[in-house]
């Protein structure tokens, strides 16, 4: 019985556009071999099986849910019932997931306009808080403190908005956090078409947003890395932070293995 890698499968089946997509898709959690969830995806198939890739290849209104289905996932958070903020929702790929996944009301924030997608617009349980900068918004605004946030920006630091956003947090809130080198890292580190290569860069940029995540009083919590690619094919790190005292085991150790197994899955 010949076998085959599954994110090979996917794509040669038509079930996947692209190996890329198919690795995001099987790091989601969205693909079933034989009835059961398989989110390896260098894992030998039979090229007989039966591959169900669940709804379609990315099941949200942009691959940006496949990010937060990995990190909801990797991280085991359970949404139901949250009340949170999708900081820089752009489509609203992460507000997608996070409805998906039972969260009662998101806030959809965002500097642009007219991005999030139709049918989150409609979506009563969307507030639509485009033309917006985080740094601008206050609990009074809001009209409750968070049980939870995302945060996917562009073209700024996590550092000028974790402090913001830990000022919306309820006592018992999370965080989840997409860390972009291609925005953390210094001007003279980042390489041609904005794409910072460099593994150690990667754990440098990684390492000073943990710290300063400690600093501010969220306590880093797990990492991992995201299953989609950013723009220009950047590597993008997901982490989870704790708006209350928890064990903090994020070392130098942990931070060097992500990067590596990133490295290792994407490039």
């Amino acid at each position: 019985m010949s076998k085959e890698r599954l994110d090979i499968l996917l794509t040669t089946q038509g079930l996947a556009p692209s190996r890329e997509r198919a690795k995001a898709c099987i790091m989601a959690g969205l693909v079933f071999v034989n009835g059961q969830k398989v989110d390896k995806a260098g894992t030998l198939v039979s090229t007989t099986a039966n591959l169900i890739v669940q709804g379609d290849s990315i099941g949200y209104v942009s691959r940006g849910g496949l990010k937060l289905a990995k990190a909801l996932a990797y991280f085991q958070i359970d949404m139901t019932g949250k009340v949170m903020a999708d900081i820089g929702a752009s489509t609203g790929g992460f507000t997608d997931c996070a409805l998906q996944h039972g969260a009662a009301k998101v806030f959809a924030i965002d500097v642009g306009y007219g991005q999030l997608a139709w049918s989150l617009r409609t979506d009563e349980r969307v507030v639509n808080m485009e033309r917006t900068n985080i740094r601008n918004v206050t609990v009074d605004m809001l009209g409750v403190y968070l049980d939870f946030a995302t945060i996917d920006v562009a073209f700024i630091s996590l550092t000028k908005v974790l402090p913001v956003v830990k000022s919306l947090l309820a006592e018992h809130a999370t965080v989840i956090a997409l860390i972009k080198p291609q925005f953390e890292a210094g001007r003279e580190k980042v390489g041609k078409k904005g794409v910072v290569r460099d593994a150690s860069v990667h754990i440098e940029v990684i390492t000073h947003i943990i710290e300063f995540a400690r600093e501010t009083g969220l306590v880093p919590m797990s990492l991992t890395f995201s299953p989609v690619k950013g723009p220009e094919g950047n590597i993008e790190y997901l982490i989870h932070l704790a708006n209350f005292p928890t064990e903090d085991v994020l070392t130098s150790q942990v931070i060097a293995e992500v990067v590596a197994n990133a490295h290792g899955t994407l490039s």
